[in-house]
């Protein structure tokens, strides 16, 4: 499926900030500096022996996600027919992530109106209840992202308005107000309350197209709580500032569309309608916005303040449990929608400064919503304004693991708790538009991205963030069960190199090398000199820990 997103130019204000650098333990190399970091950090120098957890943290894993569609689980390129049994190939590149966004388009569910299917999908005949059982058994989070309108709904426009994308009202209903939203509702409860985990959901309320396509053809089946989904995304970048005015929403239209979704605009549209009529456990996450922009959250707040009002314990009664913006690190300006002309290592880029933002808007409610990043990433192609370059010796697939390691790495010190790149294969294999060529692998083989991803996640997904101990290279520190753990790289894209001194207080140190197409990183143990490692430290990021 060709599917180029021409619109994505999501780019940053450039306002120069210089890291808090901390020189006593290393220096770079003569000859070599770091020029325009944008990223700021915050130099805490823990001893080596503090490995006390920070409350609630965050575990790596956690910055880990990937962006799918069913196709990649469910169809072999050699019988791509065959929709009914995982593709083991993809599905192993796949578990090197601790979490997909699935991208699932409402026309799947309901292809015909009020007729709900999942178990073969009336359009495209996909399995996804054996595809999320299998996530679930592989330990691999889902978030489900309810997107686009059905075929149904889209023929209430005329005829040159019609669009997958516009937005999820029949025409001419009140964008204003909830109730105009309630077919989305409706698939929403329907959705939430065969894969939550309600198992008390009024079964008399839940709804599937039983009639067969064919003689014979599987039939689909009522079944609620199956308990394979905690979260759910309402649409995607309804903040379409590139698209007419049939696919755009103000950011108080979109909060009247989420109280719909959410929970039937307070129960208002019926025992049938909204996330949290099915499940009250689901999680809602905000669909992702274009303009990472925190105006666009603050007015939805305020919408919710003056028309959803207030909880008993005092706070807002949001339309949303997670607030979830894109940001794709360019030199362009997403602010000014001015068109970027190349992608950027992360820490050169304003990921850290609109991350702050958006963490500090949450950390100012009573009830602070978790930040997600759930679109990221980097083209290979070099002649897509998002490409990832040639960096010294290293090719743009290289870069564009390195950078998306970076990347989850910015992100977690900033407070974010979930990120997911933009994708695991190609839209459009060597298309030079930009996100045609962002996947993370080809033909059932991972690419260096995702390899890094693997190997960091074997050695440390379970470890939190404990601080950054040094900028200039790049020093963070990680703990799990009084263990720790550091990640050391330098915050560029020249190929610089440097020389770190790393107080480890042990005798030795072990080495992990991150090598593309291994399944494991390299292992090096060497002696320490009065427990302190001298270590090379690469634009590629380098995990150290102490051993006895």
């Amino acid at each position: 499926m060709n599917i180029i997103f021409h619109y994505k130019s999501l780019t940053f204000v450039a306002i120069f900030a210089s890291f808090f650098n901390n020189c006593r333990h290393g220096k770079l190399q003569a000859g070599n500096s770091i020029g325009n970091v944008k990223d700021t950090v915050i130099i805490s120098d823990t001893k080596p022996s503090d490995t006390t957890a920070i409350a609630n943290a965050t575990p790596l894993k956690n910055m880990f996600g990937i962006n799918t569609y069913e196709w990649n689980f469910l169809q072999d390129p050699a019988n791509p027919n065959l929709h009914h049994t995982i593709y083991e190939a993809n599905m192993a590149i796949i578990k090197s992530f601790s979490s997909v966004r699935h991208y699932m388009n409402w026309n799947k569910l309901e292809n015909t109106k009020g007729n709900y299917t999942y178990n073969p999908t009336n359009n495209g005949g996909w399995d996804y209840d054996f595809m999320y059982t299998r996530c679930k058994q592989d330990g691999i989070l889902v978030l489900a992202d309810l997107k686009n309108c059905p075929t149904w709904l889209e023929a209430t426009y005329p005829s040159d308005m019609q669009g997958n994308e516009n937005v999820p009202a029949p025409y001419e209903l009140n964008k204003n107000d909830p109730a105009s939203y309630a077919d989305q509702a409706r698939t929403a409860f329907q959705f939430t309350a065969r894969y939550g985990y309600n198992n008390a959901v009024d079964k008399s309320l839940v709804k599937v197209d039983t009639r067969p396509r064919w003689t014979n053809d599987q039939v689909n089946e009522v079944k609620i709580g199956l308990g394979l989904i905690k979260y759910i995304e309402c649409d995607n970048e309804r903040d379409k500032w590139w698209k007419g005015p049939e696919t755009q929403q103000t950011a108080e239209e979109y909060a009247a569309n989420m109280s719909a979704f959410y929970d039937g605009n307070m129960g208002k549209l019926g025992k049938n309608a909204g996330v949290k009529t099915a499940d009250p456990a689901m999680q809602v996450v905000m669909g992702g916005l274009a303009t990472a922009n925190i105006q666009f959250v603050k007015k939805m707040i305020a919408w919710c303040k003056a028309n959803r009002g207030y909880r008993a314990d005092g706070s807002i009664n949001l339309c949303f449990d997670v607030i979830n913006y894109h940001y794709y690190n360019n030199n362009g300006n997403i602010l000014t929608h001015e068109k970027a002309t190349t992608g950027v290592a992360p820490e050169l880029s304003m990921a850290g400064q609109i991350a702050d933002s958006f963490v500090k808007l949450a950390n100012l409610l009573t009830k602070s919503p978790e930040v997600w990043v759930t679109e990221s990433g980097y083209d290979i192609n070099q002649g897509s304004y998002q490409k990832a370059v040639y960096v010294s010796s290293k090719s743009p697939m290289e870069t564009q693991g390195d950078w998306i390691l970076r990347t989850s790495l910015l992100y977690i010190r900033h407070g974010i708790k979930h990120v997911f790149y933009y994708q695991l294969q190609d839209d459009t294999p060597n298309a030079d538009v930009q996100y045609a060529t962002s996947g993370v692998s080809e033909n059932g083989k991972p690419r260096p991205a995702a390899s890094y991803i693997l190997q960091v996640n074997k050695l440390m997904g379970n470890y939190t963030y404990k601080s950054t101990i040094n900028a200039n290279p790049l020093v963070d520190k990680y703990v799990s069960d009084n263990k720790a753990m550091y990640i050391l790289t330098i915050p560029d894209q020249k190929g610089l190199t440097a020389t770190y001194s790393l107080n480890l207080g042990t005798p030795n140190a072990n080495i992990y090398t991150l090598k593309a197409g291994a399944t494991s990183a390299t292992k090096t143990q060497v002696a320490t000199v009065a427990g302190k490692l001298s270590v090379k430290v690469s634009e590629t990021p380098l995990l150290v820990e102490g051993a006895q």
